[in-house]
């Protein structure tokens, strides 16, 4: 029997096993098993696959990476060229993309790279048509962009979730604090600092058994389910934000598309009819969670004309490697205006947290001067 078949297999026994208290246990472990099944069938054990991990060759570049997901003809071609400088072909035919398309979005300051990628269809994740070489994009982007069409939306959203599921990716999701350490000796030992509603400490141990780990320690401070405890032991998953585009809406009711517009991460808009589009470019600045930074010399204005792009959560340290390498070892202080202090200017040291407009002026310490009596 090959894998594929024993992920079916065991895919049917979870969905014929009701959930409650008896079989919760059995159910972890099938869960475990399938993870494994589906690892071994993206990455087999005597070296990768063709294809298994292969992606489009395509330079990541600007501030931010963001990628186009979704089945044929839903309109990805079409909002590249809508968005950015590029000019991506488009028909009414399926599959009018067959490689990887980069186009830039140049919004707020920003450089923004947005990525075209071949519709995928069902069975991506194994192997059938480019799937593999899309979901390899999806997984070095800052940002997905699930592109659906507004008549179908619900069913490939479904099937688009349990693609990028089964490979391994996490929309919308934040890493599980988990403490895991694989150990040479002394067993396996599971210290849990809040009340676990899903796991207790057989369970665990017998995860770990099915990946043939017996020495272990595992430390659970959040209240974790049995997947989110297989993520932390598999350890190739990847946390992305994501927002669901949905397109055609110029076909649907008004009550419909309002419907669509108050899910959860989502969006909808009309490429034909270029509705909603400003919309989809604020959204995907916030999802992004960009910073500007503007600098500032002494005793002259700001330079509103050149912004520093940075991550959220970054901090003046940040700010001193992107102008020079040095900065932050010849940095005294710096004088803040904007959102991150209330005060303005505020002296702040290299672990201030910057916030976006922030406006910075940075003092290097003086050079010691000796003079040279001759």
């Amino acid at each position: 029997m090959g894998i594929i078949e024993k992920i079916k297999d065991i895919e049917a026994e979870i969905a014929r096993t009701q959930k409650n208290k008896a079989t919760e246990y059995h159910l972890g472990l099938l869960k475990a098993k399938l993870a494994r099944y589906r690892t071994q069938l993206i990455e087999p054990a005597g070296g990768k696959s063709k294809g298994a991990g292969e992606g489009f060759e395509v330079l990541k570049s600007g501030d931010a990476r963001v990628s186009l997901i979704g089945f044929p003809s839903v309109g990805k071609s079409t909002i590249l060229t809508k968005l950015t400088d590029t000019e991506s072909a488009t028909a009414a035919y399926e599959f009018t993309t067959l490689t990887c398309i980069p186009g830039v979005i140049h919004y707020k300051g920003a450089n923004i790279q947005l990525l075209d990628t071949p519709g995928i269809i069902e069975g991506a994740s194994q192997g059938k048509g480019r799937g593999r070489q899309v979901i390899a994009v999806g997984r070095t982007a800052d940002l997905i962009l699930i592109m659906l069409d507004a008549n179908k939306g619900e069913v490939q959203k479904r099937l688009l979730e349990e693609e990028l599921e089964t490979v391994g990716i996490r929309l919308n999701k934040q890493p599980p604090n988990i403490y895991f350490k694989p150990k040479v000796s002394g067993g396996v030992s599971v210290i849990a600092t809040v009340p676990l509603t899903y796991l207790n400490e057989r369970l665990v141990k017998s995860i770990l058994h099915e990946y043939k780990i017996f020495h272990a320690e595992v430390l659970i401070r959040c209240d974790a389910t049995v997947d989110d405890f297989i993520d932390v032991v598999e350890g190739k998953r990847s946390y992305i934000k994501c927002l669901y585009v949905y397109n055609k809406i110029d076909q649907l009711s008004i009550e419909e598309v309002d419907r669509l517009a108050r899910q959860p991460h989502s969006t909808a808009i009309s490429c034909n009819m270029d509705l909603g589009l400003d919309f989809l470019l604020m959204k995907i600045w916030e999802y992004l969670a960009l910073v500007r930074v503007y600098t500032k010399r002494r005793g002259e204005p700001p330079d509103f004309s050149d912004a520093l792009i940075l991550r959220s959560g970054c901090t003046v340290e940040h700010v001193c490697h992107i102008i020079h390498r040095d900065l932050a070892r010849q940095f005294k202080y710096a004088l803040v205006w904007g959102r991150s202090e209330k005060h303005k200017p505020k002296r702040v040291g290299l672990s201030h947290r910057m916030a976006d407009e922030d406006v910075i002026q940075i003092v290097k310490k003086k050079k010691n001067c000796k003079n040279n009596k001759g």
